[in-house]
């Protein structure tokens, strides 16, 4: 724009006359930019007045004959569009000539009716300039579009900018026609000033378009219903189109008066569109609107642009707020659109729905409150009864909207939802609609495989919360779908009578097995809603007596809280069947793939047609991890107070701490952190040990009882994992009654006897242990081979064939000679037989735990001697400090671990073979002697058996019993042999059964541990390895140090390179680089 602008009128004549007068007679795109840079040079005032005359050579090239370039239109239109937008148009017969002369330059020249297919820049050119138009029309003028005499013009207009909105795929253009259509109509919203309408216009503008309210709504719903592709700016747009044009035709203030005041005078065949609103008229189109809103809805309420659904709450707002009377059959669809907002993730939208359900409350209390309660009560029985066949057939998205709407209801109602709910109908079927949406999906198999394969609760004692499990429904799969009903139902509880809703949903609990677990889980809400944890409460919009908190009392909640755990400890919903208590006593553990009975060589867990066993099998386990989800609840919602139910509670929840199944002792423990949090305990040990007496109490009168309480032994294990050493004096009572219930019941309760004892030993070694290690001093003898050299040698050599021949014996100092000293009979008579001190606890148990394993080493279980093998491990880990009780008890329990490892199913013996290293460490040598003459020989001769096979197999081989079993057997035998210092001879064995292994074609895994084994054996004797790699490769040629020695030759040395050469040639070199 220029610095200075001519603001006389005639000097602008002047200097704008040469421009307009070149465009008439020479229409090009050139002289329309020269006419455009003269304007910006006239000031606004100027320009009012030459209005007129700058118009008309653009009007003159617009309405030329024949073909225009586009570019010359193109231009001509933004310059009109500036005229217009710094003028206004203060004649009727200029807004209406120019307002067809651009209607025209949008149509088709051979179908009117039609949008021209001109390009997307003309097109939003000729819209821009017909929004500027009417922006520009000036008072009543603008108003004289909406007389019946304009109606083909104006509905020519409306049909040409619906037909771009609807089939027109640039946004920029959709916009823009919708933005024509919204100035058109008198409600656009932009920045720039527009007219007021006064009543009686709006009137006008209400009635006229009326005509063309079916047009509109057809089109408009098929935009907003269209590909998300459009954009949310499209879809915003004919959103507000479409409500301002319904709130002008259907508003209330409108509709009280009849049309009959049709301006006179003879208008033909135009009176025939003209639409008279009568009642009828308004009833039926009332109808029809609420098909279209419907249809909008549905396709809004889950877009996921936040604009779009923020526009839907206006939309919303507007109709009930200017037309609820008119559009009765639209107030449900409308308020429902409305709640379905309030829990929006964004804040905006949830901000501005609070805001317009407060406003449209309180109208509804200005008109009588209690008529709008009736609506809300209506559409929440409405919506439960239909919520069931949502849930079936609706995608997620619409899912979650209705759960929204729903829970918007109640937060609505708020305290009212006590009065909606003495409602028997309601009440009936709000929890049918629960029952049915909230089924578990239990067909997963996963669920019953899922197995602790560390046991109970392998988890520190000092762990805290676990992620909490996954619940899989049948009728939804989004996590947000069921994060909504559990606030629906914390709503529930929150508002609702707590005794009328726990009695409702404990008698369906009784009345089914179909709809236990959904009841449970219900339940497990209402209590936590009931207590105001979780609950997003607003102020009430019905009845603000502050509803922002839980209205139950303390004591209600206990009452409560105390007749539901009654229900789910029973033994009928505690102790219920499950994949673990269907097996047990009938079948081997699942790691049992190979059994020495060929009968019990095939593992059948249930018969093939029995499906629905299974589905009940999953149904059990998710409804004890539901009921343990309750308890962890009603523990956080009573808080402290739960400290006196915890005697009725803890030992169950214990109890299924232990339970083999994965999802059973996950829930336990989850519920066991809970129990933490609400009794102020600092960790499940300080939960177990403060509570100790009585759960010991419970345990030991149960072990009396094993088949009325077949699991006390599951607790005593989760006790051992979550407790520390004070905890030995109070149990080793109990520990004894479970070796004596083992004794006397071990061929029937044998795997529940051993899990206990498994944990125990577990914890003896955490408490007792910290300082041992495994790790065995070297014998003086090799210590002293490691600093011994040729002239030493040559010296002891000599010194001992004098002492053998004689010579120099009387030289001996007899201070040297090692004698011990003469006891004196008198002072053992003195002190009389020497008493044996008293063991220390932990070692008495252990040696008392060992003891039964020597008995059950010979199990005819797989699972049983797996078991106690790891038992027997830890046992030794905690009696080697006490070596002389713990020999002998190895010397006890020698035959059974020696036919564990010569003799026993491949999957047992690595395991053996494990324990047999730990025995190494703690007692070498002890064992050195039974391990040479009874263990060495079988598991060498496998070795070089199997070393044949292994050599010549393929990948698979890998997945086979014996490459574990090769594999176990390398890994802890060059260990072995050097904590049981073993000599020569062995050593021979040892080195001849694994140099197979050295060759290339064996597996990389067990190369690997073969070198390890070498390397172990050097340190053992350097000197033998040495040889025997060099007889089976020697890299090298060993010139003798004087010509008077003959050369050495080794077999290796002729040999060409082979399949051993690049594994010893990698031991040799480390042996040289020592």
């Amino acid at each position: 724009m220029a610095e200075h602008q001519i603001e006389d009128p005639k000097i602008a004549f002047a200097y704008l006359r040469p421009s307009c007068v070149l465009l008439t007679k020479e229409p090009t795109a050139a002289n329309v930019e020269a006419l455009s840079g003269h304007l910006r040079s006239v000031s606004d005032g100027a320009l009012q007045q030459l209005q007129d005359y700058v118009l008309f050579p653009l009007r003159f090239v617009l309405k030329s004959p024949g073909s225009k370039r586009e570019g010359l239109v193109q231009a001509v239109l933004e310059v009109m569009t500036y005229v217009l937008k710094n003028t206004c148009v203060q004649s009727w017969d200029s807004l209406r000539d120019l307002f067809s002369e651009l209607c025209l330059c949008l149509c088709s020249p051979k179908d009117p009716g039609k949008p021209a297919t001109t390009s997307e820049e003309l097109k939003l050119a000729v819209l821009r300039c017909l929004d500027a138009l009417l922006h520009s029309a000036y008072g009543d003028i603008a108003f004289k579009l909406y007389e019946p005499s304009m109606l083909p013009g104006l509905g020519a207009a409306v049909s040409l900018l619906l037909a771009l909105t609807e089939h027109e795929k640039a946004r920029g253009v959709q916009t823009a026609s919708l933005k024509c259509l919204l100035s058109l109509f008198q409600q656009c919203n932009c920045e720039e000033e527009h007219i007021e309408p006064r009543p009686d216009e709006r009137y006008l503008l209400g009635r006229t378009l009326a005509m063309f309210l079916p047009g509109i709504s057809r089109s408009l719903s098929l935009v907003i219903s269209g590909d998300i592709r459009q954009g949310h700016a499209v879809t915003v747009k004919a959103m507000r189109v479409w409500y301002k044009v319904v709130g002008l035709v259907m508003a209330d203030e409108q509709l009280q008066q009849t049309d009959n005041d049709v301006a006179a005078g003879d208008l033909g065949r135009v009176e025939e569109l003209v639409v008279k609103r009568t009642p009828s008229w308004r009833k039926a189109t009332s109808q029809r609107l609420a098909m279209v809103l419907q249809k909008i809805i549905s396709c809004t309420s889950s877009h996921p642009h936040w604009r779009v659904r923020l526009e839907l709450v206006n939309l919303s707002h507007f109709l009930l707020s200017q037309c609820s009377q008119s559009v009765g059959e639209c107030v449900g669809p409308l308020l429902e659109a409305l709640i379905g907002a309030v829990n929006d993730e964004e804040p905006e939208v949830k901000h501005r729905c609070n805001a317009a359900l407060d406003e449209v409350a309180q109208k509804g209390q200005t008109n009588g409150g209690q008529d709008f309660t009736d609506i809300l009560s209506e559409n929440l029985h409405s919506l439960a009864s239909s919520l069931p066949r949502l849930m079936r057939t609706s995608d997620d998205q619409h899912k979650l909207f209705v759960l929204n709407v729903f829970l918007g209801y109640l937060k609505i109602l708020g305290p009212k939802v006590d009065v909606v709910l003495t409602s028997a109908v309601h009440l009936e079927r709000i929890s049918r609609a629960l029952m049915q949406v909230m089924e578990l999906d239990v067909t997963d198999v996963k669920i019953i495989e899922e197995k602790t394969l560390t046991s109970s609760t392998n988890l520190g004692p000092d762990m805290h919360q676990i992620p909490s499990q996954r619940k899989y429904f049948l009728y939804f799969t989004d996590d947000k779908i069921f994060s909504a009903l559990r606030k629906i139902c914390r709503m529930l509880g929150c508002y609702g009578n707590l005794y009328l809703l726990v009695d409702r949903f404990m008698e369906l609990y009784k009345e089914s097995s179909v709809y236990r677990k959904q009841a449970a889980l219900v339940l497990n809400e209402v209590i936590v809603g009931a207590a105001g944890i979780g609950v997003e409460t607003d102020s009430s919009r019905i009845d603000c007596s502050g509803a922002n908190q839980s209205r139950t009392s303390q004591e209600d909640l206990k009452s409560s809280i105390m007749s539901i755990i009654e229900e789910y400890i029973s033994l009928s919903n505690w102790h219920l069947p499950t994949i673990s208590e269907a097996l047990e006593g009938k079948l081997e553990s699942t790691n049992s793939l190979v059994s020495n009975n060929p009968e019990r060589n095939c593992l059948q867990l249930l018969p093939a047609s029995k499906t629905a066993t299974l589905q009940q099998l999953n149904s059990n386990i998710w409804q004890i991890c539901i009921q343990l989800d309750g308890i962890g609840g009603f523990a956080l919602a009573l808080g402290t107070d739960f400290r006196l139910l915890l005697m009725t509670t803890l030992y169950p929840v214990l109890e299924k701490a232990g339970d083999e199944l994965l999802l059973v002792s996950q829930a336990a423990f989850s519920a066991m952190c809970d129990l933490c949090k609400a009794c102020d305990y600092s960790s499940p040990k300080e939960l177990v040990i403060e509570n100790s007496d009585y759960l010991l109490n419970d345990v030991s009168l149960n072990l009396a009882r094993p088949s009325i309480h077949p699991h006390a032994p599951r607790v005593l294990a989760v006790m051992f994992t979550h407790s520390d050493a004070s905890l030995l004096p109070l149990v080793a009572d109990v520990v004894q009654d479970v070796l004596t219930a083992l004794d006397l019941s071990y061929d029937q309760r044998a795997p529940q006897f051993c899990s206990v004892l498994h944990s125990l030993m577990k914890a003896l070694v955490r408490w007792f242990t910290s300082s041992l290690g495994h790790q065995k001093t070297p014998s003086k003898e090799t210590q002293n081979k490691e600093c011994v050299n040729l002239r030493q040698f040559l010296m002891d050599y000599k010194k001992h064939k004098e002492l053998a021949e004689g010579i120099g014996v009387e030289e001996e100092d007899p201070n040297d000679l090692d004698v011990p000293p003469p006891t004196s009979a008198s002072d053992e008579d003195m002190d009389g037989p020497a008493e044996k001190k008293e063991l220390p606890l932990h070692i008495q148990i252990a040696k008392d735990v060992m003891e039964r394993c020597i008995h059950l080493l010979s199990d005819s279980n797989l699972g049983i001697r797996f078991k106690v093998l790891d038992i027997l491990e830890l046992c030794v880990c905690v009696l080697c400090e006490r070596e002389d009780e713990m020999l002998p008890m190895v010397h006890r329990c020698w035959p059974a671990l020696l036919h564990r490892l010569t003799n026993d199913d491949p999957l047992a013996v690595p395991r053996a073979f494990k324990v047999l290293c730990i025995l190494g460490e703690s007692c070498g040598d002890f064992l050195r002697t039974r391990v040479s003459k009874e263990v060495l020989p079988r598991l060498t001769s496998s070795l070089m058996k199997q070393a044949e096979v292994s050599a010549r197999s393929g990948p698979v081989y890998t997945l086979t019993l014996a490459y574990k079993l090769q594999l176990a057997v390398l890994q802890g035998l060059g260990p072995l042999c050097v904590t049981l210092d073993l000599m020569e001879a062995d050593l021979d064995r040892v080195i001849d059964s694994c140099l197979q292994y050295l060759s290339c074609r064996q597996p990389i895994k067990l190369q690997e541990a073969c070198l390890s084994v070498f390397r172990s054996l050097m340190d053992l004797d350097r000197d033998l390895c040495w040889f025997s790699l060099n007889e089976l490769c020697c890299p090298v040629t060993h010139e003798p140090p004087h010509p008077h020695l003959l050369p050495v030759t080794l077999t290796g040395s002729d040999k060409p390179r082979n399949q051993f050469t690049d594994n010893v040639l990698t031991l040799l070199q480390e042996e040289d680089a020592t």
